[in-house]
């Protein structure tokens, strides 16, 4: 047998390169390392087993996905069995929290979580926290502040805890496959996708084990260490509905039709332009509108972002949608279409919204439509605490799509109920008002100062405009103005930019 060391000498300082490749079989006993051909299971017996063999420890920090929105019961349930072994000062690292997790008060009271790093919280949950009931604030991250936090190593993840509709047994795990009629289906798990990615270790749950391989898959393989299958992972009802219904409300119809015009009118509204809706009834009406004046105009939209719904399908199937970017579906029908539909593709958090990746989609965003709590005549929102200064709400990627979009456009009220939306200040800056262009309320239309050419253009198209102060003042005219929030000067929330900076703080709500 040739010895290659021999003719290239340098092969002597590689080390195990410089070995023959008989030389390593024999090294490692007469056969290759892994048996060829071999594929084991990542199957585990049990939960307990998996959190055992993914070496968690007190105090490291856990991740989950928030795909299951108020079905989710991935949670509670990995918590109640992390408190079962005895487990303390954990840090909860989840994507969002909400109504169903009020459980989690009891593992705060127990010492099993010490801190907890969201995008946001909900329920009975959000109410003890806003009342102080953690020794540590709540640190809350956009999606994209919070995926670059973990791709960048500064919100390590020791191990991701998370829930998938179906799960073959090398790992392979998507969001659109289900045993039955009426089974578990979130679609997109972009959210997912980059806590699998970059945690130490990945625990799959599934009730769903289906024949390898369980491609196109949202979680490859390659990123999961165990798989437990479980009985139920989550409540299809609370997890998304059959389709997103259309508001009938007048007052969502008449913002909404506002906002396509303005749209229309921008100097962004040309063949190729892309876009951003939400999930609410406001929103949901100004794709309609937009899609009628994109007939109309005889214009394409070269991809919708975000958050799916079967209204942006509807335009996709129209041939008025070149292609989706779903970081999370909210219907059935956004999931069955990602399912289906070649150009409708799930992307991780990372590509969506990362202010490290000049190449996020969000950065090429022509306009996004954004909802608001309140907005304040600065433009400065907040959509995160109720006029109570309670938390009620989640950053999400409202401050990522304002800062990457050319046009941002905030539809909100200008009153709830007795409560004005429109206000001097908000209780808490979530999307900072240089990065808001324009303000679409029932009683009027704002544009931010900074942008002159942009109100000449819709001057120009006769849509009516008011300053915020206006708006404010009108606002005050018909509810009068609220007594201040009495709070202690106890700290229970930070609230983060993108950039990982600190923009405002959230302080306890007085009894």
């Amino acid at each position: 047998m040739r010895d290659l060391r021999k003719e290239i000498p340098c092969l002597e300082q590689l080390g195990s390169l410089g070995k023959t490749f008989s030389e390593s079989c024999l090294e490692a006993g007469g056969a290759l390392a892994v048996d060829k051909g071999s594929h084991p299971s990542k199957i585990v017996p049990s939960l307990e087993e998996a959190i055992r063999r993914c070496g968690l420890q007190d105090g490291m920090t856990i991740s989950f996905h928030h795909h299951f929105r108020n079905g989710d019961q991935i949670v509670n349930m990995v918590l109640d069995k992390l408190a079962e072994m005895g487990f303390h000062d954990l840090v909860l690292a989840a994507s969002s929290l909400t109504d169903c997790h009020a459980p989690l008060i009891r593992h705060i009271q127990n010492g099993v979580i010490r801190r907890i790093e969201t995008s946001g919280l909900r329920g009975k949950l959000a109410d003890a926290i806003s009342g102080g009931k953690m020794d540590v604030p709540v640190v809350f991250r956009s999606h994209g502040g919070r995926a670059c936090a973990i791709s960048q190593g500064e919100l390590p993840i020791d191990v991701a805890f998370l829930g998938a509709p179906s799960c073959d047994a090398w790992g392979n795990a998507n969001g659109y496959s289900r045993d039955e009629e009426g089974g578990i289906l979130c679609g997109s798990m972009g959210y997912a996708k980059c806590d699998a990615q970059y945690a130490r270790k990945t625990v799959i749950l599934t009730s769903h084990v289906v024949p390898c391989p369980n491609v196109p898959c949202a979680i490859p393989s390659t990123d999961v260490d165990c798989v437990v299958e479980v009985e139920s992972i989550g409540d299809p009802a609370g997890i998304m509905s059959g389709a997103t219904r259309f508001t009938k409300n007048p007052k969502e119809l008449l913002m909404a039709e506002s906002a396509a015009e303005v749209i229309a009118a921008s100097g962004v509204f040309h063949d190729g332009f892309s876009f951003q809706m939400g999930s609410g009834g406001a929103s949901l009406a100004v794709a309609r509108f937009l899609g009628e004046k994109m007939k109309a105009a005889g214009i394409t939209a070269s991809y919708a972002l975000g958050g799916i719904t079967g209204s942006i399908v509807d335009m996709y199937e129209a041939g008025l949608v070149r292609r989706i970017l779903d970081v999370q579906s909210f219907d059935l029908r956004a999931a069955e279409s990602l399912k289906q539909n070649r150009f409708h593709q799930q992307i991780s958090a990372v590509y969506y919204a990362s202010p490290k990746d000049a190449t996020c989609a969000v950065n090429g965003l022509d306009t996004v439509i954004l909802s608001a709590l309140e907005v304040d005549t600065d433009f400065n929102v907040n959509v995160l605490t109720g006029s109570d200064g309670v938390i009620r709400g989640a950053i999400g990627g409202h401050p990522d799509t304002a800062w990457g979009a050319s046009l941002a456009i905030v539809v909100c009220p200008l009153v709830r109920g007795r409560i004005p939306c429109v206000v001097p200040k908000v209780n808490t800056l979530v999307t900072p008002g240089a990065t808001v262009d324009v303000v679409v309320t029932e009683y009027g239309v704002a544009v931010n100062p900074r942008r002159e050419e942009l109100r000449r253009r819709l001057e120009r198209a006769g849509i009516p405009l008011r300053t915020m102060e206006q708006l404010q003042g009108i606002a005050q005219q018909m509810v009068g103005k609220p007594d201040p929030i009495r709070y202690t000067d106890k700290v229970v929330g930070v609230v983060t930019y993108r950039d990982g900076s600190v923009l405002d703080l959230i302080y306890q709500v007085a009894d």
